[in-house]
């Protein structure tokens, strides 16, 4: 059974400079659970079938021009079917003036009621995008996530390979460290996962033989980023004399986390190699294939060889 999380709504009412009409306790007591919101026409109108009173309800001026249009004993009726059902949230876009009914069932049914100056549309779509941010899937994973050229590039391998040395290299080289050690990782959407580091641990770094570093003191705030969308996996092993490496590139690899694809590429790690630089090629050749360009693909055309291309993918627990 997936983990289900939650927000408390005093961050919603934060973000959103929402105005407190009321609330049956304090707003960080309250938690919402659900990353999706309805505007309660249907309901409005006595439809309650699929409703899932688990959603904040949000209300504009198509609502209120419904309510408007219907008698007063039927609108509170109405209102009272739906403030019973539990909801989590009932906000009023576009600043529209209160039905008093809408405050007395409120406090009647323990419903938390604001107001909010955007636009119905506008508030909907922010407040979506801030749930699923929110209350996404998550996991942690060991490993070090760092903006390399606008790619987020998560390095993973076995303690001691040299992960964290690698991304000091990098952050010397202008690029900037997100996590280091413990990674969160959040699928946003069915194709995208973000990831970010634990508010204990953030911006400070491990090196063997000289111990913690902050790199935000070190290196100043262009050197470091709160979190960034996870482009491809970069796994450092240690160089295997009877292993055959990939030269070419033309297969694809993926790993899959929490559902999602992520390009993944594994580079052996021995002395003289230099992997910051490594690095840099290989968040650029991605961004490059993202743009439909493959390089061993054109040198593949160009000698006349067929091109026998395939797409691997491992799941998380491979790597």
């Amino acid at each position: 059974m997936s983990d289900i999380y939650t927000l408390p709504l005093d961050e919603i009412v934060n973000e959103f400079k929402l105005e407190i009409i009321y609330t049956p306790k304090d707003p960080k007591d309250i938690l919402i659970k659900n990353n999706d919101v309805n505007r309660p026409g249907l309901q409005l109108m006595g439809f309650y079938e699929y409703f899932n009173a688990e959603r904040i309800q949000i209300c504009g001026n198509m609502e209120f021009a419904y309510m408007k249009s219907i008698n007063e004993d039927v609108r509170r009726a109405r209102l009272d079917t739906l403030f019973a059902t539990q909801i989590p949230l009932f906000v009023v876009a576009r600043g529209i003036e209160l039905y008093p009914e809408m405050i007395e069932l409120a406090e009647k049914y323990g419903v938390p009621l604001m107001r909010t100056e955007r636009s119905t549309g506008e508030f909907i779509a922010a407040l979506i995008a801030f749930l699923n941010l929110k209350l996404a899937p998550r996991i942690t994973r060991h490993g070090v996530l760092i903006e390399v050229y606008g790619e987020g590039v998560l390095i993973v391998g076995e303690s001691g390979v040299g992960k964290s040395e690698t991304a000091i290299e990098l952050v010397k080289r202008g690029h900037r460290l997100v996590a280091d050690d413990a990674v969160e990782i959040k699928r946003v959407s069915n194709i995208s996962l973000v990831g970010s580091s634990p508010d204990n641990i953030r911006h400070f770094l491990e090196l063997r033989g000289i111990g913690i570093v902050n790199t935000r003191r070190l290196f100043g705030v262009g050197a470091v980023k709160v979190s960034e969308k996870i482009n491809m996996i970069i796994e450092l092993e240690m160089w295997d004399s009877d292993k055959v490496y990939d030269r070419m590139g033309v297969d694809n690899e993926y790993v899959s986390i929490l559902g999602v694809k992520v390009p993944s590429l594994t580079i052996p790690v021995k002395p003289g190699r230099n992997l910051a630089m490594i690095i840099e090629v290989a968040a650029m050749n991605n961004r490059q294939k993202k743009m439909g360009y493959n390089a061993a693909e054109e040198l593949l055309s160009n000698l006349g060889l067929q091109i026998d291309k395939k797409d691997k993918v491992k799941s998380w627990d491979e790597i």
